[in-house]
């Protein structure tokens, strides 16, 4: 099923809304490289065809699409975080550092936010809406998603490390990833707190350790 507008126009008959922002996530589970957020403000006309979240459009229509979507949408504001903030904070503060910023990129301000999944990471002062595979049910949170995977894709394609393949699986962990890693060890690119490290004894003096306070763990996902 296509993405709709009935989310955005719930919480718009709320007589304190009148902008609603979808906001979506990419880059959590990459082993190298920031984690990127998209915040989109549409003003409820048709989107572009072939909408729908991103992991459904092919990488040849992504790019067309997420042309269509900039020229498209009302407001679209983007925000990144570091691996290095990903490193010291954990992912969860880093992913609301990242969607803050987004938020704050917007050219309005947006009332209400719809939250692609079933964690609040963003919280106040923004009223947030989750939806679990919002991105397939929302036009904005979709257009958010195709947005964000296209910006951060094209970004890990210009940092080199040919042999981890960035270009290609964008610092997630294909079997070229995890084989060029195990061999060379990490890229200045690569996320030092996760436990993929640990699962690499010529590498794993490299780990880095978060205070418990800060941070969440990561759980090992080398194969």
């Amino acid at each position: 099923m296509a993405p709709t507008y009935d989310i955005e126009q719930l919480l718009l008959a709320q007589p304190s809304t009148r902008t609603v922002a979808g906001v979506d996530e990419v880059g959590r589970g990459a082993w190298a490289g920031p984690v990127t957020v998209c915040a989109v403000v549409t003003d409820l006309s048709e989107p572009p065809p072939g909408l729908t979240d991103s992991k459904q459009v092919s990488e040849a229509r992504r790019g067309p699409l997420a042309d269509a979507l900039t020229g498209w949408a009302a407001g679209i504001g983007f925000g990144e975080a570091t691996h290095r903030e990903i490193d010291t904070l954990g992912m969860t503060e880093a992913l609301r550092r990242a969607a803050r910023r987004a938020l704050e990129a917007l050219p309005v301000r947006p009332d209400a936010v719809i939250l692609d999944g079933k964690h609040d990471y963003i919280g106040a002062p923004w009223p947030v809406r989750l939806e679990v595979k919002g991105d397939a049910a929302s036009i904005s949170v979709a257009a958010a998603s195709v947005l964000a995977k296209v910006r951060r894709d094209a970004y890990m394609a210009t940092i080199g490390c040919a042999d981890y393949g960035f270009a290609e699986n964008a610092g997630y962990p294909s079997p070229q990833h995890q084989e060029t890693l195990a061999r060379l060890g990490p890229t200045p690119h690569h996320r030092l707190s996760w436990s993929y490290l640990d699962d690499l004894p010529r590498w794993r003096h490299l780990k880095r350790h978060r205070d418990p306070l800060v941070g969440e763990g990561q759980d090992s996902l080398f194969a």
